[in-house]
């Protein structure tokens, strides 16, 4: 190549280096994404995924700060033509959401977000304020590989508490009027998972398996792994000190990754959808 620009830039021939610099730059490319698939290599980075979202202390700051997160995350998905639907979901009083659970179906879904498990922290001029004071909000976001029959993950019936309750959610009439939303316990672990987003309770009940499947398979990843970070002690403290990405709209504008430094002045593209850039830096810079 290095020949072939040579000798294009003695004959001074602007049609043959433009077609060299189109050919590095494709190969640039093809390199990068080469490097992104040796590092979407681990057992469960193919498969679909979880996103659970927990707003953080502040009431309906927080609550809303989650209802962006989830929005930003599905608009992700939309991006990539990958499929997604609310699983779980739990309205804050006056806006926003306390919690939500989304699946998202696609080509290394889990793979591209797995560093998006922690602490994500806005700061911004409060819109429910009526004072126009800056706010810092924070929520949680934990991501769980889905978990197909080939992995055996063993669940007993003894070890399990089943609820049923209304749910609380948009699904029609039928929905709010019957006991059709499941919520699962697994006693050993203390683990919870819920699902109210089908008008039939045993369908919620088979969600609610698969991902409690997907609970314990990733927390049995973890103890492999020997993870350093005990994302237990995390979740009790969503707040200062444990975020991994912060959103500041203002006073100036700007995203930036606390653990690969990444950073952008663009927060709107960012929550819409726009964080390939950022799931990037962390795969290189999480996994290298």
């Amino acid at each position: 190549m290095n020949e072939f620009f040579k000798l294009a830039s003695e004959e001074n021939n602007s049609k043959l280096i433009q077609e060299i610099i189109k050919n590095i730059e494709s190969l640039k490319i093809q390199v990068k994404k080469n490097e992104i698939k040796c590092f979407l290599s681990k057992e469960s980075d193919s498969n679909d995924c979880f996103v659970e979202i927990h707003a953080g202390a502040g009431g309906t700051e927080s609550q809303d700060w989650a209802d962006m997160l989830r929005r930003m995350y599905m608009k992700w998905s939309n991006n990539r033509e990958f499929k997604n639907n609310i699983i779980s979901e739990h309205k804050g009083e006056e806006a926003g959401i306390k919690s939500t659970t989304i699946k998202i179906n696609g080509d290394y879904a889990f793979g591209w977000l797995k560093n998006e498990s922690g602490i994500h922290r806005l700061v911004r001029i409060s819109p429910f304020d009526s004072g126009a004071r800056r706010h810092t909000s924070f929520a949680s976001v934990w991501v769980y590989p889905v978990v197909d029959d080939s992995i055996d993950v063993d669940i007993q019936d003894k070890d399990l508490r089943v609820d049923t309750y209304r749910s609380s959610g948009a699904g029609g009439q039928h929905v709010n009027t019957t006991d059709s939303a499941v919520r699962i316990t697994h006693i050993p672990t203390k683990i919870v998972v819920q699902c109210q987003n089908d008008r039939s309770q045993h369908k919620n009940k088979e969600t609610c398996m698969q991902m409690l499947k997907a609970r314990l398979y990733n927390h049995e990843l973890e103890k492999r792994e020997k993870e350093s970070t005990d994302e237990k002690d995390q979740k009790k403290d969503i707040g200062w000190g444990h975020q991994i990405r912060s959103y500041v709209l203002h006073p100036y504008r700007l995203v930036k990754d606390n653990r690969s430094n990444f950073e952008t002045s663009d927060p709107d593209k960012v929550l819409n959808g726009d964080i390939d850039s950022f799931l990037e830096s962390s795969l290189f810079n999480l996994n290298g």
